[in-house]
């Protein structure tokens, strides 16, 4: 729509210049390129195009809109599809009471078709959209506003198109014979075919692909319903193959559908296939698809055409390649071609394969199968089965696919996806458009070979957006039409006729393009009308054509003065009939007739009048000459007229020798002075033209040479002879004359003739002196001959060379150095000698020169090894090079001339040589015999000394800047001094001393030590000892704050890594004057405009500030002062050479603020302050770019301390005493604040002292006195009681404080050294966990434990149980079950139905949602959604009530639902994440608590968290370490193991047991049951220990166990774990099932009435005789006093702090991104409240509470074994307890106060509580901040969940096991459904029945 002109870049500014006001969708909008015209729609994005044939018309389908637009794009109808009330889970007609889902919902356009007329029937659009399950309606094809058909209540058989926007939906109208109902129109009836895709919501048993009836529609039947006699492709598992229809075409007798899907065959990778059927075939019979395969990777079908190509049916399809195993396109696409033949031929091939090889090929390898998980199989048939029924019949198998793919190599590839594809053939070639997804259209050449030249891209929507698949042609095939987001264009095909030449038409390479000879056009090939001729129509693409062009011309130049016939010869000249002829056109002048003969054409030349004149300075001008056809011009070459005079007339100097050597045809006329092209001259004598084989340029007369000297002295009479040739010829009388011209001056001397011998003259000019104003040594100045007026040739080189001795020779040896032919001698005449010719030389000139004079050396110094170069200045040093060679001495060392600095006598340049000492001396240099020049200067040869370096260290990058340290450093010049950090340059910065220098490091590419060196010229110089080291680049990772304001000095903390390696690291500010801003506003359009770039770096600058380097990982900087008049454009730190912009530290920009303002104290007078108090100054922006601590405040000479500040005040605190003044001037204090840089004096403050009071009377002071005398006896009194007291309290107090400061100090070395025993256990067991040593529980298993906690054999174990006879039928009617419960209605229905049972108790609920986890595992995506759909049901169920209640117990299926499929989600998270923190926790806890006692019977423990499972009685106990043998293969190895003397043999084995197989899962140990332990000392002592034996101590009736020390089983004893013998094993070694649970034996056995005991008798105790029952109580007092026990429960806690951290750490932080089924789930919660009007944030804080922490979480931290395959012991479990309760209380928003009553557990944790919620608020309110949208990738986890642990479910057991309570309930569930409107459409309850029908023979009323 712009001009090509601008650049796409600038669109975007100038855009609001250059569109149009917005226009109603109506206008159409020519595009710039006038060619391409479109309109703008309403209904973004824009998704179907339909052009009607034979009309023209197009119809175009988005969101919420239909248009109907004429081919010139002028909008006809218009009409609004949407938005309205819906939802997908609900079926029509909508109605808002039974779905509380529906919102208004936007319609997008999902299929545009056109229905053929039949008869009088007249055709009609078809529209489906993706509303109300996606029906279709019918629109007239004239007036699309008009309804022709449309259902207000469909049935489910009339859901077409995907109810989802993202899923696609293709179909195809066929028209065939009505075999059922034969009447109708002629007996045809029309079908609609459709393809969709795979939907998670809405009816869930839509095939791929139905057959939809169009017409005749005869009651009962339906429009567009899915009939059964209709067919369908029948799928098993839809959401598994997951089907994105691309296209339907319809081609012969068959009907392809184009699609991608999963590969369930093979390598369940997504591929593209094409399927195909008969078009009669109404039973899906011929079903058969076969895989495409597009070399290089290119998976993914995008759009596609049938067309030709090489006159052949071709399938043009456009791959993308996916995006790892995701359906996901990526931008890298390509077009692949395929022939309609050789699909059709693979096609067949796999069906042949299928019906009569039984699917295998002649190798035996599979070449077809059976997809879709359907029940049938590749059969072995007759072989003739095929040619029987090629589209199958009931007893052939399908649906067919074969394994083969169709390979095709890419025609053409891009890294922009492409979208869009349409081809037409132009003059036999093929030419394919494709459109991408940044709005271009690609114009391509597909070539016989299928490959592709792209030969043109055009961008059409400016906006970049995407080209919709519909890409379409129009009739003509002129323009195709395209459609963007919210554009239908028209471009056309091509832009020949905007090529106005032959060479542009064939330079623009497009194959619809040629050059149309005869009609001067560009055209394409059928319009232009002898096309069919040769030479008469040339094609663009061809790159051997070339314009019809003229070769040569004869002549090709002429004189302006004749005329002739002119012949061209012309390439590719079309043949014309012979009626006509062609003209030739000179110039502007008037056509010509032509001969033609064969290639030649002959025309007549202008007559010489109509010729333009010549340019000035020029002799000829060039005409072309055109050959003209009616009036298109042919061709046109070139030819020249000439003008001889004019060749004359340029050439003054030498007219004769011009006019003959000229290129034209000219003569010279030397009496005439003419030049001419004739051949004869009007007084007769004549020179011809050299090319015309005469002597010509030797016939002129000529002036050709100097016989006396060209040189001539200045000032001395000269006389000056010229010889001439050819100067017979002139016989008047007249006189020559030497004309010599010098400085523009023409100077005559009268000339002499000599003749000479023949035909050569001598002219001797008269004597003269000549002078010039000009000081130079010589002038060349021309001569030539005059004869009367006429001026004689003379030769181009003809010059006299002038020259003056003295000019610029200034001393002798220069004026010896003159060449000798100019004579110049060095007369040492006065008044003073000087260089003259020798002729003006009054005495001898010199034959020898002064000495030589030396009046300046540079440098002066050198070093030992020489080579630098000295120069040395003065006079009279040689005439020449060679005369100074050998003749220098430096300091007495000769030094060797260079020959490139010599000049004569001024100066030498020689390189000094070395000296081998330190020496000083003059310069000398000798000049032959005379006496030597010596300089004044002494050069001094030295032994320069670098000593050390600082700094020795930098970063890689340089810019540190070395200071070299060192002796005589000024040794040569500074040129010649250069500094070398190993092989990289040291860059010198400052002015060098004799002891230092300064350079600064280049950059580097590795890091390490280098040498520095120290070059003097060739001399070098290492430092000795040091190496300057290259370190890291320094890196910041963090500099706060980020925000300043104009006065700066506000501090930046900068952290990072190598900032110590920085010398100076500064942090600088660049700025830009605003009024530059302004500028650049103003000039921003124009630049545009212009296409330049200006830029204003001059005016920008910088303003930079020190930083303090602190460590190596930390710095301070303080801001820079910048000016409010300037704009910030950028703040960075520079660390030596390395630049770190603020951005690109965290991502956000530095920002500069306003100063701060205040308000002063008081306008005039002091600030009146009252001591005690505080001084508020008001300000404005006071905290925007500080804080409070950065803020000082001073009164005077001391602080006032800053207390509060917020955005409007600042409080101080001053001393109580008034402080000094610091200003002489006052001797009141001002209050100064410092902010930064930034110092604001408030004004002065006064304090209000009592000397300010009025007086007092003397009367009133004594009343006073006496009565305050009385008060203060009484209050002395008081007081002197209270003290007593107090000090009796005091003591008290202090002694409490000492008895609690020795417990604390107690219990902290207690904390230490447990903590530090249990790290050392830790860090053995962290090598453990980190590798394998994890015992995480498989999928099965960890669903088992958390699905059915507590059951011994779960659903998921379990097969099975039927009788063969009826597994078959059950199974199947159980597959029914699951595709019912597949049906969001049904299973909404079947759960609420059973919630309303009054048996259906909560353990019910929670199995059954259980076995619907299960069996709905392999479709997660649909679970999820039921469960949301159930959830809104509760929600609205609460919200009515009491809504913070939800989710806070398990009363229902769906939350049971809920923590089922959080457990699913967040496996790969247990996985991953908390699995590991979790474990070393349990293993933690496990350690400590069995480093203590713990009684066997009761579970209590010594060391725990929970104060009901201390164990509080003082046991003696010590640690005993045991030598166990343990086999290990052949060998028995000993360990040791430690346990405690009061263990009981259980407890031992059990330590044993976790000692031995202390890596391995507790599932593959044995157990401590199946083992006996034997306690071997010496050689035949073995005694079998056991809890119980003969030797049990028994007292009254308690029974004490047997422990080690029972046994005196002493340290270091030997034992072994044998196989406890058969005879008295209670269990085998493979254990049954066990959760991991241990339980104490509470149970005790009863034996003789016995109870058993171990460390502790149990309280309830029957025995105790009435008189000691007052001491029990004592005992119980005495065991409440906290101190006994309460610092166990600390110590246990301080001990386990940090395990307890990492987990909580785990699960709540946020730095890791949170698990996206947390992120989904919280986002639904939020959506869930914002829709139900809740907007209390604790409401939802408690939902999500007790949606993840306290359904979830609290349960694995409760049950560990859930997830890891350990044993969890009773006493385990109460320290779990009280971890899991500060979990939850963590998770509470209520405040958490402690008391005095509150229980232990809380107490202990009072002070972490606090931090975790901290923890818990940020976690959910990161998640609520962070971009929601996270469906789409919950939907790709939900499906990768879905088949990653689908097999692990089994699914048939569930299923069973749920009929069982639909058979339970059978008849409310029946009735339910029959209630129903939408379950009457789609007979569900019918269904049901079917289902009972084969699951238990029901007879029900089918």
């Amino acid at each position: 729509m712009l001009a090509s002109s601008i650049p796409s870049s600038l669109l975007f500014l100038l855009l609001p210049l250059l569109l149009p006001p917005p226009c109603h969708p109506a206008d159409v909008i020519a595009n710039s390129d006038p060619s391409v015209r479109w309109v703008e729609l309403n209904g973004a994005p824009l998704s179907h195009l339909v052009l009607e044939p034979g009309v023209g018309h197009l119809y175009v389908g988005g969101v919420d809109h239909l248009y109907q637009l004429t081919s010139d794009l002028e909008v006809m109808s218009h009409v609004r599809t949407g938005p309205h009330l819906d939802s997908p889970d609900c079926l029509p007609p909508i109605v808002p009471q039974d779905c509380p889902s529906a919102t208004p919902t936007h319609n997008h356009n999902k299929l545009l078709l056109m229905e053929a007329g039949q008869g009088v029937q007249p055709g009609s659009l078809i529209v489906c959209g993706s509303l109300f399950q996606g029906i279709c309606d019918k629109r007239s094809l004239t007036n699309i506003s008009q309804l022709i058909y449309q259902t207000s209540n469909p049935v489910d058989t009339q859901y077409v198109a995907a109810n989802d926007p993202r899923v696609s939906t293709v179909a195809l109208v066929i028209t065939t014979e009505n075999k059922q109902e034969g009447g109708g129109a002629g007996g045809l009836m029309s079908l609609m075919l459709v393809g969709r895709g795979y939907t998670s919501k809405g009816p869930g048993d839509i095939p791929p692909i139905t057959t939809r009836r169009l017409s005749p529609v005869v009651p009962p039947r339906r429009a567009f319903s899915q009939e059964e006699e209709l067919g369908k492709l029948v799928v098993g598992s839809y959401s598994e193959y997951n089907n994105h229809f691309v296209k339907a075409v319809a081609y012969g007798n068959h009907i392809y559908f184009l699609f991608s899907r999963r590969d369930m065959w093979h390598k369940k990778e997504y591929r593209t296939y094409a399927s195909r059927l008969c078009v009669s075939d109404r039973s899906f019979y011929s079903y058969v698809e076969v895989p495409l395969m597009c070399s290089g990777g290119y998976n993914l079908a995008q759009a596609a055409w049938l067309g030709n190509h090489s006159g052949e049916p071709a399938l043009f399809v456009i791959m993308a390649a996916g995006q790892a195993s995701t359906p996901v396109a990526t931008g890298r696409s390509a077009l692949c071609v395929y022939g309609m033949a050789k699909l059709d031929a693979m096609l067949l091939r796999a069906q042949d394969v299928c019906y009569t090889e039984g699917g295998r090929g002649s190798s035996g390898q599979e070449e077809a199968y059976i997809e879709y998980a359907v029940s049938s199989k590749c059969l072995k048939l007759p072989k003739d089965s095929l040619s029987e029924y090629p589209c199958g019949g009931e007893h052939t198998p399908s649906p067919i696919a074969s394994a083969i793919p169709l390979p095709a190599t890419p025609t053409f590839t891009s890294t922009t996806q492409l979208t869009a594809v349409t081809t037409a053939t132009e003059a036999g070639h093929t030419i394919a458009f494709l459109g991408n997804r940044e709005g271009h259209l690609h114009k391509v050449l597909v070539r016989s070979d299928w490959s592709g030249d792209l030969y043109g891209t055009l961008l059409v929507d400016s906006d970049g957006s995407s080209i919709s698949a519909d890409l379409l042609l129009d009739e003509n095939q002129r323009h195709v039409y395209v459609l963007t987001s919210s554009r239908l264009s028209k471009v056309p095909v091509s832009s020949c006729e905007r090529q106005t030449d032959c060479q542009s038409c064939l330079a623009v390479r497009d194959p619809y393009c040629g050059w149309c000879v005869l009609e001067g056009r560009c055209s394409r090939k059928h319009l232009c009308q002898r096309h069919t001729q040769p030479n008469h129509w040339l094609w663009s693409f061809e790159p051997t054509n070339q314009c019809v062009a003229v070769q040569s011309l004869q002549p090709a130049n002429q004189s302006k003065d004749e005329q002739t016939q002119v012949t061209l010869s012309v390439i590719q000249l079309p043949a014309l009939t012979e009626a006509e002829s062609l003209s030739c056109v000179f110039g502007l002048l008037p056509p010509q007739p032509a001969i033609v003969m064969g290639t030649s054409i002959t025309c007549q030349s202008p007559a010489p009048e109509l010729l333009p004149p010549m340019p000035t300075g020029s002799d000829h001008v060039i005409l072309p000459v055109s050959l003209v056809f009616g009036r298109v011009t042919i061709t046109t070459g070139n030819m020249t007229f000439y003008d001889c005079g004019a060749v004359s007339r340029l050439n003054q100097s030498s007219q004769c020798l011009a006019c003959v050597s000229s290129v034209w045809r000219c003569n010279w006329c030397p009496l005439d002075q003419l030049c001419t092209h004739n051949h004869s001259c009007p007084n007769q004598h004549i020179i011809l033209n050299q090319r015309q084989d005469s002597p010509g340029p030797t016939s002129c007369p000529l002036v050709f040479a100097l016989q006396s000297s060209a040189l001539v002295p200045l000032g001395l009479s000269t006389t000056v002879v010229l010889r001439g040739r050819n100067l017979d010829i002139y016989t008047d009388e007249a006189q020559y004359v030497c004309v010599v011209e010098i400085e523009g001056v023409q100077l005559n001397l009268t000339a002499a003739v000599e003749k000479k011998h023949s035909n050569t003259n001598t002219f001797t000019c008269n004597p003269h002196q000549f002078q010039s104003a000009v000081s130079q040594l010589q002038y060349s100045a021309p001569v030539y001959l005059r004869r009367g007026d006429r001026r004689i040739d003379a030769s181009p080189d003809l010059r006299l060379q002038l020259y003056d001795c003295s000019a610029g020779q200034s001393d002798c040896s220069q004026c010896r150095a003159v060449p000798e032919e100019y004579g110049c001698v060095w007369c040492p005449g006065s008044p003073s000698p000087s260089c003259v010719y020798n002729q003006s030389c009054s005495s001898v000139p010199a034959d020898s020169c002064p000495p030589p004079q030396i009046t300046q050396v540079l440098p002066v110094s050198g070093p030992l090894e020489g080579g630098v170069l000295v120069t040395i200045s003065g006079s009279n040093l040689g005439m020449r090079y060679q005369d100074v060679v050998g003749r220098v001495t430096v300091a007495g060392v000769l030094c060797l001339p260079q020959p490139e600095g010599y000049q004569i006598s001024t100066r030498v340049v020689c390189e000094l040589q070395p000296s081998g000492k330190q020496r000083e001396g003059p310069v000398l240099v000798t000049m032959g015999t005379a006496p030597a020049g010596m300089s004044t200067q002494i050069f001094t040869y030295q032994d320069p000394q670098v000593l050390d370096l600082i700094p020795d260290k930098g970063p890689v990058s340089g810019g540190t800047r070395l200071t070299i340290r060192g002796r005589q450093l000024l040794t040569g010049q500074k040129s010649d001094l250069s500094a070398f950090l190993g092989p990289r340059p040291c860059y010198i910065v400052e002015e060098v001393t004799d002891s230092q220098l300064v350079c600064q490091t280049g950059s580097s590419n590795q890091t390490g030590g280098v040498p520095v060196r120290v070059l003097f010229g060739k001399a070098e110089r290492t430092v000795p000892g040091i190496t300057f080291h290259y370190l890291d680049d320094p890196v910041i990772t963090d500099a706060k704050p980020a925000e300043s304001f104009y006065a700066g000095g506000r501090v930046i903390t900068v952290t990072g890594r190598n900032l110590d390696v920085v010398q100076q690291p500064i942090i600088a500010v660049w700025v830009e004057p605003l009024e530059v801003q302004r500028v650049k506003r103003r000039r921003r359009l124009a630049l545009l405009t212009a296409k330049q770039q200006l830029v204003f770096n001059s005016t920008m600058t910088t303003v930079v500030e020190r930083c303090t380097v602190l460590s190596s990982s930390q710095m301070t900087c303080l801001t820079p002062t910048v000016t409010p008049e300037v704009k910030v454009k950028g703040v960075w730190f520079q660390l030596d050479n390395v630049r770190v912009h603020y951005e690109s530290i965290k991502g956000k920009s530095f920002t500069y603020y306003s100063n701060p303002e205040f308000f002063p104290l008081n306008r005039d007078a002091p600030y009146r302050f009252k001591p005690g108090g505080v001084i508020a100054v008001e300000g404005q922006d006071l905290t925007r770019a500080i804080s409070r601590q950065e803020v000082t405040a001073r009164l005077g000479d001391q602080e006032c301390e800053v207390k509060t500040l917020d955005n409007t005040h600042l409080y101080c605190e001053p001393p109580e005493i008034q402080p000094m003044s610091v200003d002489d001037s006052n001797e009141l204090p001002s209050l100064k604040v410092f902010m930064g840089n930034l110092q604001v004096d408030l004004g002065l403050v006064q304090y209000d002292s009592d000397s300010l009071l009025p007086p007092v009377p003397l009367a009133a002071q004594i009343g006073l006195g006496a009565g305050a005398a009385v008060i203060i006896l009484s209050v002395l009194v008081v007081i002197l009681m209270y003290r007593r007291k107090s000090k009796q309290a005091l003591r008290d107090y202090k002694k409490v404080l000492l008895q609690l400061e020795t417990l604390e100090i107690n219990v902290g070395d207690q904390c230490r050294k447990e903590f530090t025993d249990l790290m050392t256990e830790m860090m053995d067991l962290s090598s453990d966990v980190g590798g394998p040593g994890l015992p995480l529980l498989d999928y099965r298993t960890y669903a088992e434990r958390v699905f059915f906690p507590g059951q011994q054999v779960a659903p998921l174990s379990r097969q099975l149980d039927l009788p063969e006879s009826r597994r078959q039928t059950v199974e199947q009617g159980l597959q029914q079950l699951n595709n019912l419960l597949n049906n969001r209605l049904f299973l909404t229905r079947f759960i609420h139905t059973l919630e309303a049972q009054q048996g259906f108790s909560q353990r019910d609920r929670g199995y059954v949602a259980s076995l619907l986890t299960m069996a709905l595992h392999d479709k997660l995506e649909y679970f999820t959604e039921v469960m949301k759909s159930l959830l809104q049901d509760l929600v609205q169920q609460y919200g009515a009530k009491n809504p913070k209640l939800m989710l806070r117990r398990t009363e229902t299926v769906v939350e049971k639902m809920l923590t089922n499929w959080m457990s699913i989600c967040l496996y790969s998270f247990l996985k991953e994440v908390a699995g590991e923190p979790l474990y070393m926790l349990y293993r933690a806890i496990k350690y400590q608590v069995d480093k203590g006692p713990v009684d066997a019977v009761t579970g209590k423990a010594k060391r725990t968290l929970n104060d009901s499972h201390l164990l509080r009685e003082d046991i003696d106990y010590c640690a005993v370490t045991l030598t166990v043998l343990v086999k290990n293969g052949a060998e028995v190895q000993p360990c040791p193991v430690k346990v405690l003397d009061t263990d009981t043999i259980t407890q031992v084995k059990d330590k044993i047991l976790d000692q031995v197989y202390r890596g391995a899962p507790f599932s593959q140990r044995p157990a401590a049951d199946s083992l006996d332990l034997e306690w071997r000392s010496g050689q035949a002592g073995h005694l079998t220990l056991s809890d119980d034996d003969v030797t049990a101590v028994v007292q009254g009736r308690w029974k004490r166990m047997n422990t080690l020390q029972h046994y005196k089983v002493p340290d270091g004893a030997t034992v072994a774990l044998i196989p406890r013998s058969q005879s008295s094993s209670g269990v085998g070694v493979n254990q049954v099932f066990q959760t991991g649970e241990k339980t104490p034996m509470l149970e005790g056995e009863e034996e003789e009435g016995l109870r058993l005991w171990h460390l502790v008798k149990s309280s309830e105790d029957p025995e105790i005789p009435k008189h000691r029952k007052s001491s029990m109580r004592e005992r119980e007092r005495a065991k409440a006093i906290p101190e006994i026990y309460l610092t166990r429960l600390l110590s246990m806690k301080g001990t386990l702090q940090k395990f307890v951290d990492d987990v909580f750490v785990a699960i709540l932080s946020t730095k890791r991104p949170p698990p996206i089924a947390v992120r989904f789930f919280f986002d639904f919660l939020d959506d869930m409240a914002e829709k139900h009007g809740i907007d209390d944030p604790e409401t939802v804080h408690i939902w999500k509470t007790n949606s993840l922490p306290l359904r979830f979480w609290v349960n694995i931290l409760k049950n560990p074994q859930f997830v890891l395959d350990v044993q969890v012991s009773d006493s385990i479990d109460a320290v779990l307890s009280v971890i899991a309760q500060t979990f939850i209380d963590s998770c509470t928003t209520s405040e958490h106060k402690v008391g005095r009553d509150s229980p232990v557990n809380k107490l202990l944790y009072a002070r972490e509580i606090p931090r975790y919620k901290q923890l818990v608020e940020r976690y959910y309110s990161d998640i609520h901040s962070a971009a929601s949208g996270c469906y789409q990738e919950m939907n790709s986890t939900l499906t990768e969940l879905s088949g990653s642990f689908a097999s692990e479910m089994n699914s048939l057991v569930a299923l069973h096991e749920l009929y069982k309570y639909i058979n339970k309930y059978y008849d409310q569930i029946i009735m339910s459904l029959e209630e129903d409107s939408s379950g009457q459409k789609m007979q569900l309850a019918y269904r049901l029945q079917q289902v009972a029908a084969l699951v238990e023979n029901k007879v029900t009323d089918l």
